[in-house]
């Protein structure tokens, strides 16, 4: 059953007891084997939590510390760890905390400069632009902006521009004198006023989203403070620029560091949260979770000989539990376990479909493109453009999808070369290369329409029945009836329907005598009774008696879906077709000469170039999502639950490249 359906991984139900000052090493022992998928225990009291979260708290801490680290490198960076993380996931956390504060707070102290001189700088310019508008309406000095003397004060506000325009009428009992400057979307207002009216007059700023603009102390003339306060700003701006420069330079200088730091801390955080599901009686620590049967017995020894004081106990599945699935397929068959997670991870007790799916998908896929150069431009193109769409490349999940479209353009390749499809007819149009087809019967069924319909439909007939004889098994071994039975019905249909159904539209495919297709029309009626009575069975007498139907037109339909082989395959190759001939059909309307061998020339490899581009990118993603349809709802639909839990064990983590994203 391994060549079409595979079954998990199978589980024991493992619980690891050990003494209290002890639970830390054993959980860091259990992650370095990377097999215990840890679950919240079922028995004892759950432990006092509190230390633990704080723990936490301060691991998220020092992670949002390395994330804002992070935060100044200048462009996106794929770091290859030299250095392994157990260097720092061996240590006790509060040295990671000092090593972590070490790097990241002179960074953040730096960084806090930098803002502040960035600020001062803003408010200097701001200042200046408005002081430029106001110097040749009054010969004051900067001191004058910001007085508070026994009979008369003066300030300078800032308003938004829209409540000035409503209320600015408001502050001229209020004032002596008042001058108003416009400058983007505040009004800069400058007046002097009595002194008993100060409280009035910071109501009526703060009342209206307004703020006192702040001056400096020393009295420099207004007309002299514009080129004061550029030479100032161009200070600020040079002192800011450095630190900046500093900044990115001990980042890069430290980013390897930053990043082990990062991924011990993460580590330490995934153990924490899984000594949070962990219950803990008076002395001693539970651990407990699923271990692929395989492995107790490497884990138990590796417990016992480090640990010491250790309790484990593991046993089998018990019939109402449902462990995680691990899957077990063939390294090349791996990458589809992707699709079938698409669906729905297997149950712990069901089948893995992945390696039916691996077949089929592929095949579909290369019968559809059908073309071997456009199969060589989808690894190119997967290998190449591909990555630069997602935001990780460097996952593992992304990893085995660049696999499938590989082995699917793989099979794409395959295809053309049987039927000799290079770009269409490309080579036999413009260099009058012979046939280059290493299968002329292959050639044969994709040149003729009909054949590759019949083909089409064959093939469904074929792949649709596999499914149901995957039920079939099904039923027999879960014990179930109407699955029996109800599929019985339809083989026998199908065995007896097609011969009488080809000979009554004219096919004489089978040498039988009239009298056998009248029984095969009773077999018929019989297998029609057959599916009547596994559908009452399953859906009650009211319902079974009426959704009988669908069991028989949905194979029909089920089998007729898989025409879009020859549609999207035909599609595929008279696109390249059309294209190719196109070129030549537009070239040719240029007056010939020198004119057609360079103009021509040049919209013809426009056309070739920019037509087989579209055709290999629409025909890809059709061919990928049609083929996903024929596997889901054609297929899987019919035997396939899915609905499981994957198997996640507590593992360190190892990544070999990782991915540092610069701030946008």
């Amino acid at each position: 059953m391994g060549v079409i359906v595979n079954s998990t991984e199978p589980m024991s139900r493992m619980r690891v007891v050990t003494s209290k000052d002890r639970s830390a090493q054993t959980l860091k022992l259990l992650q370095r084997a990377g097999i215990l998928h840890a679950e919240e225990s079922t028995e004892l009291h759950p432990i006092d939590r509190e230390a633990i979260e704080k723990e936490r708290r301060q691991v998220s801490e020092l992670l949002a510390s390395i994330d804002d680290a992070l935060k100044y490198i200048k462009e996106d960076r794929v770091l290859r760890i030299k250095e392994d993380v157990d260097v720092y996931l061996t240590k006790p956390l509060a040295d990671v905390d000092k090593d972590t504060r070490a790097l990241c707070t002179k960074l953040g102290a730096m960084h806090q400069h930098a803002q502040k001189l960035q600020e001062e700088q803003e408010a200097l310019e701001e200042l200046r632009d408005v002081i430029a508008a106001l110097a040749p309406r009054t010969d004051l000095t900067t001191a004058d902006l910001d007085f508070t003397g026994t009979h008369l004060l003066s300030r300078l506000a800032a308003v938004p521009q829209d409540i000035f325009q409503a209320v600015g009428h408001q502050l001229e009992p209020l004032t002596l004198r008042h001058e108003v400057v416009d400058r983007a979307d505040h009004a800069y207002v400058f007046f002097v006023a009595r002194a008993e009216s100060q409280v009035a007059i910071e109501s009526w700023v703060e009342d209206n989203g307004g703020r006192f603009v702040a001056a400096p102390k020393e009295s420099i003339p207004l007309k002299d403070f514009v080129g004061h306060a550029d030479k100032e700003a161009a200070r600020l701006q040079s002192e800011a620029a450095k630190i900046r420069a500093d900044i990115e330079k001990q980042t890069d200088e430290n980013l390897e560091m930053l990043v082990l730091l990062r991924e011990a801390l993460l580590a330490e955080n995934e153990r924490l949260e899984v000594l949070e599901k962990a219950c803990e009686a008076k002395y001693v620590t539970l651990f407990e979770g699923w271990v692929p049967r395989n492995g107790v017995e490497s884990v138990t020894g590796d417990l016992r000989e480090q640990i010491g004081y250790v309790y484990i106990e593991s046993r089998d599945v018990r019939p109402d539990e449902e462990p995680p699935s691990k899957l077990r397929n063939a390294k090349a068959l791996r990458p589809f376990e992707t699709v079938v997670n698409l669906f729905g991870t297997p149950k712990y007790r069901e089948w893995d479909p992945t390696p039916i799916i691996a077949y089929s998908f592929a095949f579909f896929f290369g019968v559809m493109l059908g073309d071997a150069v456009y199969g060589i431009f989808l690894i190119l193109l997967t290998k190449f453009m591909l990555p630069k769409l997602v935001d990780d490349p460097n996952t593992d999940g992304f990893a085995l999808f660049r696999l499938v479209l590989y082995i699917s353009a793989g099979a794409s390749i395959v295809m053309g070369v049987l039927t000799g499809t290079y770009l269409g007819d490309f080579f036999p149009r413009f260099f009058g290369a012979p046939d280059l087809a290493l299968a002329p019967a292959v050639q044969e069924v994709y040149m003729d329409t009909m054949t590759f319909i019949v083909v089409s439909l064959g093939i469904g007939l074929i792949h649709v029945n596999i499914g149901h004889a995957l039920m079939l098994i099904r039923g027999f071994k879960e014990k179930q009836k109407h699955l029996v039975i109800g599929r019985l019905g339809l083989f026998i249909l199908q065995i007896a329907g097609i011969p009488w159904i080809l000979n009554f539209i004219g096919f004489e495919v089978l040498p039988l005598a009239e009298s056998t297709y009248s029984i095969l029309l009773y077999i018929m009626g019989g297998s029609v009774v057959l599916i009547i009575i596994a559908s009452i069975l399953e859906k009650g007498s009211f319902l079974g008696s009426i959704f009988w139907i669908f069991d028989i037109t949905g194979i029909l339909g089920d089998v007729m879906s898989y025409a879009r082989l020859a549609g999207v395959g035909l599609a595929t190759y008279f696109l390249a077709y059309c294209f190719n001939m196109m070129s030549v059909l537009i070239a040719e309307m240029i007056p010939a000469g020198v004119l057609r061998i360079v103009l021509g020339t040049i919209i013809m490899l426009f056309i070739l170039l920019f037509g087989h581009i579209l055709n290999l990118v629409l025909s890809s993603i059709t061919c990928f999502v049609h083929s996903l349809r024929l596997c889901f709802v054609e297929f899987l639909f019919k035997f396939y639950e899915g609905g499981g839990r994957q198997y996640s064990p507590l593992r360190l983590r190892r990544r070999a490249l990782i991915e540092v994203k610069a701030k946008a």
